[in-house]
């Protein structure tokens, strides 16, 4: 009996070490429901627990970077960004605790248009490195919030960033404007959550659109720090797995 033990023991350990994972949402694998986005949980909600947004996401692994699995996976993250009509998605919207994530805003969408286009980035292991003292506000929504209203939170003006690209190089820049508000978005659900667990300004869709309209709202304007903030918890120049260590 305790030789099993130290076999299977023995075993999971090569498993660990080879990249592969018992648990699905950990693997690269795309599931069979390959359009589902997982959607927000309140924090006293039955099974947040268990839902991916609410669960640490592991690191891509140097032997997983340049594979065919990692180049199939990341495609399927930016079909159904683009069928759900997101400018932006990360691995965990769609069940896989995985530190990856998606930014686009083309320039026909017609949600998003009016703050101008942002180019495709694909953010691998994601850390931010440096941020502005400037925030600004903004409206969020979200494919994991569908039906829900918008909330108002702050991110920082830009943020500069180093991540892996999917060839596992080194990628460092500065993202200002939409492209900045699109990656603490979708750095948020790497982080764990939504808007939705921070904001506490929240509109449905169609009065928000009347109130901007008529300007009695505030829109993507220079805010106070009275404003929850999008990423609030996070230390600058931490890694992921530092967050979640320090956090769980």
């Amino acid at each position: 009996m305790r030789k099993l033990y130290t076999n299977v023991f023995i075993l999971c350990l090569l498993m660990l070490q080879s990249g592969c994972h018992t648990d699905t949402a950990l693997t690269l694998e795309i599931p069979k429901e390959t359009t589902k986005v997982v959607q927000y949980l309140p924090k006293d909600a039955a099974g947040r627990n268990k839902n991916a947004l609410y669960l640490p996401p592991r690191e891509i692994t140097e032997d997983e970077f340049g594979t065919e699995a990692l180049h199939q996976y990341i495609a399927h993250m930016y079909t159904v960004m683009l069928d759900k009509a997101g400018v932006g998605i990360a691995a965990n919207q769609l069940g896989k605790r995985l530190q990856i994530f998606i930014i686009e805003a083309k320039a026909s969408n017609p949600r998003y248009k009016v703050l101008g286009p942002v180019q495709k980035q694909v953010f691998i292991n994601p850390t931010i490195t440096k941020v502005s003292t400037e925030r600004r506000n903004f409206w969020h929504g979200c494919l994991s919030a569908h039906g829900k209203p918008r909330g108002n939170v702050a991110t920082y003006d830009w943020i500069e960033y180093k991540c892996k690209n999917e060839k596992g190089e080194l990628q460092t820049g500065r993202l200002t404007g939409f492209a900045a508000v699109i990656f603490q978005h979708e750095f948020r659900h790497l982080l764990n959550g939504t808007y939705l667990d921070h904001a506490t300004q929240l509109e449905t869709k169609a009065a928000l659109d009347k109130k901007l309209d008529n300007g009695t709202l505030p829109f993507f304007e220079i805010t106070d720090k009275k404003l929850p903030l999008l990423i609030e918890g996070y230390q600058v120049g931490e890694t992921l797995n530092e967050y979640h260590k320090r956090t769980k």
